[in-house]
C-alpha cells in the first residue's frame, strides 16, 4: 500500500503544481512552451502508468463486500461515459479537452452545447461508478482520487480558458454556444461519432475480463 500512496502523492503533485500560475510561467520561461508541454505530457503518462501498476500490486483490504446490485452501477454508467469520452475526444472544444481548439465553430458546437467538459465528466462517471463494486482500500483510494480530481477539473479548466481567451471572448463564445438547441447539437455530433461510442462501449465490455481479470457482467 505504501507504493500506491507514494504514486498517489506524486500524481497529485504533477497535477497541482502546474496549476500554480507563477510556477508554471517560470517553467515555460525556462524551457519554452513547447518543451514544457512535451515534458509535462511525458511525465503525466509515466505517473499514470506507475499509478496503475501500484494499484495492481496493492494488497486487498476489504472495506465492504461486493453485492450483485453494485455490478450494475459501472455497467450502466459506462453506457453514458463512453459517448461522452468518444464524442468529446473527437470534437473540437475551445473550453476543454477535445480534438483541437482552432477548428472550434461556436455556430456548430456539437456536444459542447450539451456538456462543456464531456471528457472530464466521462472520467468522473467511470471512476465514481467503479467505487461501489470494488470495496477494497486500494480501489477506494484510486477511484476516489480520480473522482475528486474530475469534479474539480471543470472549474480549473474554466478559469484557465477564461484567462487564455480573455473574459469578453470567453463570455461571447459561451453565449453563442448556448444558442444551439439540444436537437441541433445532437445532429451536429454526427452518426459516426455515435457509432464509435457504441463500438468503444462494446470493446470495453467484452475485453474487460481478459485485461482486468474481472467480468463486468452482473450475472
Amino acid at each position: 500500500m505504501i507504493e500506491l500512496l507514494a504514486a498517489v502523492a506524486v500524481f497529485l503533485l504533477t497535477h497541482l503544481l502546474p496549476a500554480v500560475r507563477p510556477l508554471r510561467e517560470a517553467a515555460v520561461r525556462l524551457a519554452g512552451e513547447r518543451i514544457y508541454i512535451i515534458f509535462f505530457s511525458l511525465l503525466s503518462v509515466a505517473v499514470i502508468i506507475w499509478l496503475g501498476w501500484a494499484y495492481a500490486r496493492a494488497p486487498y483490504i476489504e472495506l465492504w463486500p461486493q453485492t450483485p446490485w453494485s455490478r450494475w452501477v459501472p455497467l450502466t454508467a459506462m453506457a453514458a461515459a463512453c459517448p461522452l469520452a468518444a464524442i468529446g475526444l473527437t470534437s473540437p472544444n475551445v473550453f476543454s479537452l477535445g480534438a483541437g481548439r482552432a477548428r472550434f465553430d461556436p455556430a456548430r458546437p456539437g456536444i459542447v452545447a450539451l456538456v462543456r467538459h464531456p471528457v472530464i465528466w466521462a472520467l468522473v462517471l467511470w471512476s465514481a461508478a467503479h467505487i461501489p463494486p470494488n470495496g477494497d482500500a486500494a480501489s477506494l483510494i484510486l477511484f476516489g482520487l480520480l473522482t475528486v480530481l474530475g469534479l474539480t477539473g471543470p472549474l480549473t479548466l474554466d478559469r484557465r480558458r477564461r484567462r487564455a481567451m480573455g473574459e469578453s471572448v470567453w463570455t461571447d463564445t459561451a453565449a453563442r454556444v448556448a444558442e444551439t438547441g439540444w436537437g441541433t447539437a445532437v445532429l451536429q455530433i454526427g452518426p459516426w461519432r455515435i457509432i464509435g461510442a457504441g463500438i468503444l462501449y462494446g470493446v470495453l465490455l467484452y475485453t474487460h475480463e481478459g485485461v482486468i481479470g474481472a467480468s463486468p457482467f452482473p450475472l
